[in-house]
């Protein structure tokens, strides 16, 4: 794997740490839940050698990106201006290719509402935009009680309440998506989330990498079910907005994942706009768990686009590549 590289960038209230590799089109990669730039390592190389700038970052107050005020309340807007800003130092002069995963898909949302000009296609991950959904006043009572629970009894009771609301009917596994990570040689079937405030049963020791990212996403779960929750699962999009802006918006589900409340908030949403759902390979968090598949699936959607037939602009096609 070819090491990106590695820079950093001060924006309104934080510092955000970010990656870059190969050389093209510019694609910003945003995250969701806990994860952070490095939750696109499975991806991005094989983006870059399809002729792209491969960009992706930890978001504020995740991981490497540091917050001024470490109790600052989180908001979609501001997170969407953190993506702008890197945007324009990156590609200032030609709109991107965004992808953005869960939480993260929130974000590229609200970047093409406010910022349409700055993005050629988006791609958005089963974004959990629950405030579309008939039964939204439901979800708002489970948020509710997630932050009442967090307060009251500590971070994975919190955690089990929360994953029981993101469930599909009959559904009686344990744990809750935080799109954070167990990848690079980590059992698919490990949670670090499951709820369960015993000590979990002793499994195969994980390589240093894949400990240290498994270390980071439970050390940012405090931050996530506190901060980024409340803050982005009540984010209600502007639908008449991205009626107007459908043709460069394309929304995704996991295949594995129907029923799921990520999942019906994606599939609610192209429905509202009068859009196809289209399907990636996995579920919720298919992108850790399938990266490969998951990633040549999102190739082929950007490949598909007809960027330069739409635009008239040849610096939107990939260079030639790996095909």
């Amino acid at each position: 794997m070819t090491a990106p590289t590695i820079s950093s960038l001060r924006v309104n209230g934080a510092t955000l740490h970010y990656e870059v590799r190969g050389r093209g089109p510019l694609v910003l990669l945003i995250p969701g839940g806990t994860g952070g730039a490095a939750s696109f390592d499975g991806v991005a190389e094989d983006l870059a050698a399809d002729g792209y700038t491969v960009v992706g970052y930890d978001p504020r107050g995740m991981s490497r990106s540091t917050l001024d005020d470490p109790d600052a309340e989180q908001h979609v807007a501001e997170h969407a201006d953190d993506a702008l800003r890197i945007l324009d130092l990156l590609s200032p002069d030609e709109p991107a290719l965004v992808f953005g995963a869960s939480s993260g898909a929130i974000v590229a949302l609200h970047l093409l509402t406010v910022h349409p000009e700055r993005i050629a296609r988006v791609v958005t991950h089963e974004p959990p935009v629950v405030e579309v959904l008939p039964d939204a006043a439901e979800h708002r009572a489970l948020l509710a009680r997630v932050q009442d629970t967090f307060r009251t009894q500590g971070l994975m009771p919190a955690m089990a309440v929360f994953a029981a609301g993101l469930k599909k009917d009959g559904d009686t596994t344990d744990g809750a998506p935080t799109d954070g990570d167990t990848t690079d040689g980590a059992p698919k079937d490990r949670d670090t989330t499951d709820g369960d405030t015993a000590e979990p049963a002793p499994g195969p020791e994980l390589p240093p990498r894949a400990a240290a990212r498994a270390e980071q996403t439970m050390a940012d779960l405090p931050y996530f079910v506190g901060r980024i929750v409340p803050g982005f699962m009540s984010y209600a999009p502007d639908i008449r907005r991205l009626e107007g802006l459908s043709d460069r918006l394309v929304i995704a589900g996991g295949q594995d994942s129907r029923g799921e409340l990520p999942y019906r908030s994606a599939a609610f949403l192209a429905e509202r706009l009068g859009t196809e759902l289209q399907h990636f390979p996995g579920g919720h968090v298919g992108l850790t768990t399938h990266p490969a598949e998951f990633g040549e699936r999102l190739r082929k959607v950007f490949r598909s686009q007809g960027l330069r037939r739409r635009t008239g602009d040849p610096a939107l096609s990939p260079s030639p590549g790996r095909r």
